[in-house]
């Protein structure tokens, strides 16, 4: 698979011979790659040589999809003592260096940052899956889109410049802390669309009201593909986001380890669309059990995937601890591939009572208080969760038109919302607007902190 030297003639699809394919055709080709993909694991990666003896499987045995249940999981934590242990990329590498053509770091959200080493053919790879999602999400030779994440050692700046560029679109490479110079762009070069985290379209909605005296929505932006973090597609963040910039919001996801965008919204917004085909493989599990699940519109697990045609760092069910809820049912825009929406990070989840809590959940219906809060919020606890003591406590920054005495009951009513939608009991404290910490890359929703004790506005519900 090379990414493809110029947009194609067809107007729906980026790789209309894969995209619209039949879910049959498309595992048995993934059975093919597989078998391919780990003969060549087995016989370079020194990690997956030893994994897999010690699983016991015989690559003999394995002969299609269906057989991948054999295989053992890879843990983050193992790749990152991989390369603690080999330095730099690991001994999960599987080339030596001489033919590694670039090295990214992951961003290092859930603990240290680890390398991620790239051939010429897993770069092509990269940006061809890029491509792929961008064309679904609107973007064409026509666009001029800004691209305002992090460039450099980011795994994802490359990849989808370079894609963009393929695409034949006019990219201006914007990068992240340079409002100032996004807005002037959009002023003279007429950028119609913009790539970013939810968090910071957000913000930089904000910059614009309140330093430019401009109203977002008046800019001419069409659309926003949106990633790094959920948001894209949690329905308050995605509706609060619309009504800012009056453009239509596409989600976008992807995974440092894996590739960094294999998932993509098309015009439908009915979920996200995988876009791996022919370089991954994705599974569901359930995250408690680690059992497989089967595709089927609903079910709601643990998203696991497979590398099908990369030769730096290759990885086998790889877990990605991204909470996702599924459908197969066709969709309207002619593409057969599964789609999803990431509901939270395993690693961020909180068990309250008994209770899952994801910090999108709560983002979501603080959202829906808009103008009343800002829709800035901050989870405190008391200790390293999952497990958090009731009740959660959360803070909120109030909208600047809330007046003081006003205060009691947007707490309470805050609470009697979060405790009907999340079903646990919060303790919401109201503070000022602009007081929660604003990030141009991935928020974190969730600190732990000294115990709260009497800083409590409004009652417990």
């Amino acid at each position: 698979m090379t990414i493809r030297d110029r947009a194609p003639v067809e107007p729906t699809y980026w790789a209309g011979d894969l995209e619209t394919l039949s879910a049959d055709e498309l595992d048995a080709r993934a059975g093919r790659s597989l078998v391919r993909q780990l003969g060549y694991v087995a016989g370079h990666s020194p990690f997956y040589q030893r994994k897999l003896a010690a699983a016991g499987v015989e690559l003999r045995a394995i002969r299609g999809i269906e057989d991948l249940r054999y295989l053992p999981f890879t843990e983050k934590e193992e790749l990152r003592v991989s390369q603690e242990e080999h330095p730099p990329l690991g001994w999960h590498a599987a080339v030596p260096m001489g033919q590694t053509v670039r090295i990214h770091a992951s961003s290092g959200t859930t603990g240290k940052p680890s390398f991620v080493g790239l051939t010429a053919r897993d770069s092509a790879g990269w940006s061809e899956m890029t491509a792929r999602c961008l064309y679904a999400c609107g973007v064409r030779p026509e666009t001029i889109i800004a691209y305002a994440f992090n460039i450099g050692f980011f795994c994802g700046g490359l990849a989808n410049t370079d894609a963009i560029e393929a695409i034949g679109s006019t990219l201006v490479p914007i990068g992240t802390g340079a409002s100032d110079r996004l807005m002037a762009a959009i002023r003279t070069i007429g950028v119609n669309q913009i790539t970013c985290t939810p968090s910071y379209i957000l913000y930089f909605a904000g910059v614009v009201r309140d330093k430019y005296g401009i109203d977002p929505a008046q800019l001419g932006i069409t659309h926003l593909i949106l990633g790094g973090e959920p948001g894209g597609g949690v329905p308050g963040v995605r509706e609060a986001i619309q009504q800012e910039w009056g453009a239509t919001v596409f989600d976008s996801m992807g995974n440092a380890d894996l590739a960094p965008v294999f998932l993509g919204e098309c015009p439908e917004r009915t979920g996200m669309h995988f876009m791996g085909q022919g370089f991954l493989y994705a599974e569901l599990i359930d995250p408690e059990t680690a059992t497989s699940l089967s595709m089927a519109d609903g079910v709601e697990g643990e998203l696991v995937v497979t590398h099908l045609d990369r030769e730096c760092v290759p990885l086998v069910r790889f877990r990605t601890r991204d909470r996702v809820v599924v459908w197969t049912s066709p969709c309207a825009c002619g593409r057969t591939s599964f789609r999803l929406r990431c509901v939270g990070r395993t690693d961020d989840m909180l068990i309250v009572l008994g209770v899952n809590v994801f910090p999108s959940a709560v983002k979501d219906v603080v959202m829906t208080h808009r103008p009343r809060t800002t829709g800035e919020l901050l989870i405190q606890i008391d200790q390293p969760g999952p497990r958090v003591d009731p009740p959660l406590h959360v803070q909120i920054e109030h909208g600047p038109d809330v007046r003081p005495e006003e205060l009691p009951a947007l707490a309470d009513r805050l609470n009697a919302d979060l405790r009907a939608k999340l079903i646990v009991p919060t303790q919401v404290e109201l503070v000022p607007p602009g007081t929660l910490p604003r990030s141009e890359m991935k928020s974190q929703p969730v600190r732990v902190v000294a115990p709260a004790g009497q800083r409590r506005q409004g009652p417990e519900r």
